[in-house]
């Protein structure tokens, strides 16, 4: 027995020693000195208490290698799960399951452009030597240092990033902002299968005589339904950053304590782990620019130094057309076109699948785009869906704007970068130590046929589906030292300085509302601390605007003194979503319950819930509750026709019976901190035990859907799950640059177990901020380790 336990206590010490020298091979080796091909001088990298790099290189190629090369350290799974789902190949690692996501990227089309694209790079373009240098720098710790410990788990063979990786991620990344895709089904559901008095609650211009010249089937119905959820799932299941909103304000000197601009900003991404910025300071002689990265990109998306900084918010602008195509009886592979039958182009690709045979496809494409509902393959209707999309269609030189953004210290530069963005749409919110402070809504808007209304799917048997061209970039929103002295953007509908009309699925105005309120009380200076607290600002009109219409219906249908005294905190409820708020849990659940109660059954089960992912049902519940004659209301399948008391009656009785359920049946702790909670999930998990090894949280989470501090969760029933939020919150003040503050969600590493994969999660959720070093004294006096980069040869 001795021996049998001796043996056994060898066994396991051996495994558990294995164990650890697994998960420490692995890891980002910050220390020491490594030898790097191609480099011309040693570079030096000196890693910061949070584990972020501040790299020093004699020249531009040198640094952008070396930042390959470390990014690639912490985030080499990332680079690799981003690539493959962009390009259509999950299911090559991740099995069967994974073969719809596949087969709708590549029926997208990104994979395909993205190739053409690389095919016409100019490689001798400054942003093209950047790119081709940061990937040497990925590929080469590829080859030479021990793989992640996900490819181990998954199977995955090391193979190099390209060109064409980095611009299909850029396609992912476009991709994620376009919610026409999920929204023009539904809507196009509404008007035509329930009609024009329905569409009211949208706020949305109808127009009587449809756009889709002939009648969808119930099979084409089904398809876009299916597509609408598939496109959802797809961002969901894959566990990748998606892009969802954003803050971003500038204040000019005259409104500022320092008496210099201060920029504020809070990307509104979808959380996951590893989080989707990569923090680095990057510098040469000539160039010093403390940046946020993206994977597989070597130019920052956001960034400051001394001179300037800016940030980044969705533009939600509209560049996406979902077109029904009209087919030749004769001959289904043709569409009627500008008066004549035209050929579909078609390709053939095929999905390798893990233990499984490959997945064939056929991809076709009208003059108007990617018939996606080939992402359907054989279940397909009878009606082909082409999708144009402004990312297809438009030159879209993004990385040399990006690159050029990375240098534009003058306001003209910043301008001119701007510019060079045309999908997705962008708001570049940009200032500088000079004084100027500007806001440019980047994007190429089509023009559009006078009467069509994009926001339903279009006939393409008639010309109102053609883009005739693109407006100038003088008709984009924008603005330039406004005399108000501050410039705040919220996802919000902006407007043309040449009055052009530019549908979107744009957020609710409340955020950018209570931004603007804030922002221009007379008499405040605004610094670094006030700056915090409007970014963590949980508060939102939304809620007290949705509730004043029904409050005294609300009281009617209170059967005891409880529900009475819970009906007055409503009534008497600001909007702000503190943890210890009892109004917002009830609020929420009452919200998702009027939305179920009132429109289900008009919808069904599967529409009903592509709505719920959609912005267009934030616009639609205050105007449905302020409408007590909306069709809404009405139950199908019952003899009476139900009213808005009704209605409100059923769905508060429906709240407080799953509050009591869910949260026990003490309302007194029905604490918002209890119900609302952020979890950042990892690709791999969504599977028990590994949820428990990658996965970080959950957290209780002030804030809501649509207030400042935007930790937003779906609308549905308690507990809610926090799904997006500010993906970084940083602060500038230009008088100071050198000493701007922000924060990480997770942490900087993407590496299971290393010290900086979620050393930041608890500080995030309190809303701490930590210094972003810049200056060389305060680098070198946060220095933790060096990493010296010395050339092979």
């Amino acid at each position: 027995m001795k021996r049998t336990l001796t043996a056994l206590a060898v066994i396991i010490a051996a495994a558990a020693a294995g164990a650890t020298w697994y998960s420490e091979s692995s890891k980002p080796q910050r220390s020491g000195e490594l030898a790097l091909e191609h480099l011309s001088a040693p570079v030096t990298v000196r890693y910061d208490e949070r584990g972020v790099p501040h790299i020093q290189a004699a020249n531009e190629a040198d640094m952008y290698r070396a930042l390959g090369f470390v990014h690639a350290q912490d985030r080499l799974f990332q680079m690799e799960m981003l690539r493959r789902l962009a390009r259509g190949e999950l299911a090559e690692i991740l099995g069967a399951r994974l073969v719809d996501t596949d087969r709708l990227f590549r029926t997208l089309g990104i994979r395909a452009h993205a190739d053409e694209y690389a095919r016409k790079l100019d490689r001798d373009s400054p942003a093209a030597k950047a790119l081709l240098a940061y990937l040497d720098g990925v590929n080469q710790f590829q080859d030479s240092r021990p793989a992640p410990v996900e490819f181990d788990l998954l199977g995955i063979e090391k193979r190099p990033f390209t060109v064409e990786d980095t611009l299909s991620v850029v396609g992912y990344m476009a991709y994620s902002f376009a919610a026409a895709f999920r929204t023009e089904p539904v809507l196009t559901y509404v008007r035509d299968e329930l009609g024009a008095d329905y569409l009211k609650a949208f706020d949305l211009d109808w127009h009587p005589e449809g756009v889709v010249g002939q009648p969808l089937a119930s099979t084409d119905w089904q398809d876009l339904n299916r597509l609408a959820h598939l496109s959802q799932q797809a961002l969901v299941e894959a566990g990748l950053p998606q892009f969802e909103g954003s803050n971003a304000w500038a204040v000019s000197g005259s409104r500022t304590a320092s008496g210099k601009p201060l920029l504020a900003g809070d990307p509104h991404i979808r959380f996951a782990v590893p989080a989707v910025w990569y923090e680095a300071q990057l510098s040469y002689p000539g160039f010093n620019l403390y940046g946020h990265h993206q994977a597989l990109n070597p130019v920052a998306s956001l960034g400051h130094n001394e001179q300037f900084a800016w940030s980044l918010t969705m533009f939600q602008n509209d560049d996406l057309d979902l077109v029904a195509e009209k087919t030749n009886p004769d001959n289904p592979n043709q569409v009627w076109y500008q008066g004549r039958w035209v050929d579909m182009e078609s390709r053939e690709e095929a999905i390798q699948v893990k233990d499984g045979e490959p997945v064939r496809l056929t991809l076709r494409r009208s003059p108007h785009g990617p018939i996606i509902n080939d992402a359907l393959g054989a279940a397909a209707g009878k009606t082909p869906i082409a999708m144009w999309w402004a990312f297809l269609e438009t030159e879209n030189p993004i990385l040399d704007a990006f690159y050029q953004l990375n240098r534009a210290d003058s306001l003209g530069k910043a301008r001119a970068a701007a510019e060079k963005i045309h999908a997705p749409g962008l708001n570049v919110v940009w200032a500088n130590a000079g004084g100027d402070i500007g806001w440019w809504a980047s994007a190429r808007l089509p023009q559009r046929p006078d009467g069509v209304n994009p926001y339903f799917i279009l006939d393409g048997s008639t010309g109102e589906a053609d883009k005739p061209g693109f407006q100038p970039f003088s008709a984009n929103p924008q603005e330039e030292n406004p005399p108000r002295g501050y410039i705040v953007s919220a996802n919000y509908q902006p407007q043309s300085p040449t009055g052009v009309a530019i549908p979107g699925y744009y957020n609710l105005p409340d955020r950018g509302q209570r931004l603007d309120q804030k922002l221009a009380q007379p008499g405040v200076k605004w610094d670094l601390s006030n700056s915090q607290a409007l970014q963590l600002d949980p508060g939102s009109g939304y809620a007290p605007r949705l509730l004043a219409p029904i409050l005294d219906e609300l009281r009617a249908a209170a059967t005891n003194q409880e529900e009475q005294q819970l009906v007055e905190r409503l009534a008497d409820w600001n909007g702000d979503h503190e943890l210890d708020s009892i109004p917002a849990t009830l609020f929420n659940q009452l919200a998702y319950e009027l939305t179920r109660v009132a429109m289900q059954d008009e919808l069904g089960d599967a529409f009903f819930d592509s709505l719920l992912q959609t912005r267009v049902l934030d616009v639609a519940l205050p105007r449905l509750t302020a409408d007590d004659q909306s069709p809404w209301w009405d139950r199908r399948g019952t003899a009476p026709v139900e009213s808005r008391a009704e209605i409100v009656k059923a769905a508060w009785q429906a709240s407080l019976a799953h509050l009591r359920t869910t949260l026990g049946a003490d309302s007194a702790k029905w604490d918002w901190g209890k119900a609302h909670t952020l979890t950042h999930n990892h690709p791999l998990g969504q599977q028990q035990p590994l949820d428990r090894l990658f996965n970080v949280g959950p957290f209780a989470a002030p804030g809501g859907h649509e207030t400042p501090n935007n930790l937003s969760h779906r609308v549905g029933p308690a507990p809610w799950q926090v799904v997006y939020g500010p993906s970084t919150r940083r602060l500038i003040d230009l008088a100071d640059g050198a000493h701007g503050l922000g924060i990480n969600p997770v942490g900087q590493s993407g590496v299971p177990f290393d010290r900086h994969y979620a050393d930041q999660a608890e500080a995030y959720i309190k809303g701490e901020y930590l210094p972003m070093h810049f200056n060389e004294e305060e680098v070198k006096a946060n220095s933790r380790e060096t990493l010296v980069l010395k050339p092979a040869n």
